[in-house]
């Protein structure tokens, strides 16, 4: 089992090898799209291994520090749109 945290309310108690990053992987070999061609918005410890796993990882303005760490890019804070912010930036973005 792995325990991860996502504020210091709550907990996630998981099975061993299940984490965002692992689905995403997964997700990602189901559509065809390669792990560097995604991103993920993140603000906790519990989102660090889907962060760790895309090509375009995004923190929160609120994300803690081993989270900002972990990111390419800080948006703004969860009462300032920040996914909305990171969807337009990286998501809707033309190539």
């Amino acid at each position: 089992m792995s325990l991860t945290a996502s504020n210091d309310r709550d907990f996630e108690l998981v099975p061993t090898g299940v984490s965002k990053g692992r689905t995403l992987a997964l997700l990602s070999i189901l559509r065809g799209v390669p792990l560097s061609r995604c991103a993920a918005v993140g603000d906790s410890a519990n989102d660090l291994s889907m962060l760790q796993a895309v090509g375009t990882p995004i923190a929160m303005g609120n994300a803690n520090p081993q989270v900002k760490a972990a990111a390419r890019y800080v948006a703004a804070d969860n009462g300032h749109d920040g996914v909305a912010e990171a969807v337009e930036k990286f998501i809707l973005r033309e190539d």
